[in-house]
């Protein structure tokens, strides 16, 4: 994420997606921590790629993940 408007589409995705307990988008620090029990990394992972911006690395649950 470089500007607003990179954040702004990934917290458009992650608004809609059903399921999160909760979500922040920080463009200071290029992130993006979501909270959930019931929604799939997998799922989560494919609604930001689908911004277009890409996806330099992930965590769940502490472990390191595939992007």
């Amino acid at each position: 994420m470089t500007c607003s408007g990179c954040s702004g589409a990934i917290e458009r995705v992650l608004k809609k997606t059903e399921g999160l307990s909760s979500y922040k988008v920080d463009l200071e620090t290029q992130s993006a921590d979501v909270y959930t029990d019931t929604v799939p990394y997998e799922t989560v992972l494919e609604k930001i790629k689908k911004t277009g911006k890409p996806v330099k690395g992930a965590e769940a649950d502490g472990a390191t993940m595939t992007v």
